[in-house]
């Protein structure tokens, strides 16, 4: 009976045997199990020059195999002296692609995300999370490969004024092209023999954007570590490190802590 829940479990990838898919900086093109609920507490931060962060409430619903939705609230003292609510977002990911063999699958979705947010805008990076009101639409490919796991996405964003009178300035962009590429490994465990042992995966993930017709871009290195307890709670270690950077912004040097809890068969 042990053996013949685990196998269960396994193909209905409730078990974290592809969980080094679990990008900490990025989202992969497959979606969290059909009916499960997922809780994000995050925070985000970074020194330049006193100490900044930022608070991410997020609820995640499997609303089918193909479809997964998000909402996010956010919290932040990096435009105001105190923390304040800055507003929010909604995501969504269509998976339309699924080619699935023995420890492998390539997937793809398309996804679309739309923020309204209270902050003035003073930097040149459009981002949806907490900073810029806006729309940001793309497509992700995931490639697992047993213990590897790759994924890359490209996306076009748009930003539109903030609430609360906060236009975006004459000299700033208004659309740009995001893109991601990520790696996962599945460290431990070497062997399956419960859904109760601890997953820990290690993460290479690369993030960048460009200003098109401003001369403004970069690319991040976000190194990342994660642990699965149980198959229901994870936890994420990252830290941004600019490889190149030619753009006002808050992400360069910032780290992330998260926690997740997950809810299976609703």
């Amino acid at each position: 009976m042990k053996h013949l829940l685990l196998a269960t479990c396994l193909l209905a990838l409730v078990c974290p045997v592809f969980s080094q898919e679990l990008y900490v900086s990025t989202e992969p093109a497959s979606n969290m199990a059909t009916h499960s609920l997922g809780i994000r507490l995050e925070n985000q931060g970074y020194f330049n020059p006193s100490y900044k962060n930022r608070s991410t409430l997020e609820v995640m619903y499997g609303a089918s195999k193909n479809l997964m939705l998000h909402g996010s609230l956010y919290v932040s003292d990096y435009y105001q002296g105190q923390q304040h609510f800055e507003g929010g977002s909604a995501y969504a990911k269509y998976r339309f692609l699924s080619v699935d063999s023995v420890q492998r699958h390539f997937r793809g979705a398309f996804f679309a995300k739309l923020s309204s947010i209270n902050n003035p805008i003073v930097n040149q990076e459009i981002t949806l999370e907490g900073d810029n009101s806006g729309l940001q639409s793309g497509v992700i490919f995931t490639q697992l490969l047993h213990k590897l796991a790759l994924a890359g996405s490209v996306s076009y964003l748009h930003a539109w004024d903030n609430r609360g009178g906060y236009d975006v300035p004459s000299a700033n962009a208004k659309n740009a092209i995001g893109y991601t590429l990520s790696s996962g490994y599945l460290l431990l465990p070497k062997a399956y023999t419960s859904y109760k042992q601890v997953n820990l995966n290690v993460y290479a993930e690369f993030l960048g954007k460009i200003n098109p017709g401003y001369r403004q871009s970069y690319l991040d290195a976000a190194p990342a570590v994660q642990l699965i307890f149980n198959t229901e709670l994870r936890v994420d270690f990252s830290y941004r490190l600019p490889l190149y950077n030619s753009m006002v912004r808050n992400t360069a040097h910032m780290y992330l802590i998260r926690l997740e809890y997950n809810i299976f068969n609703l």
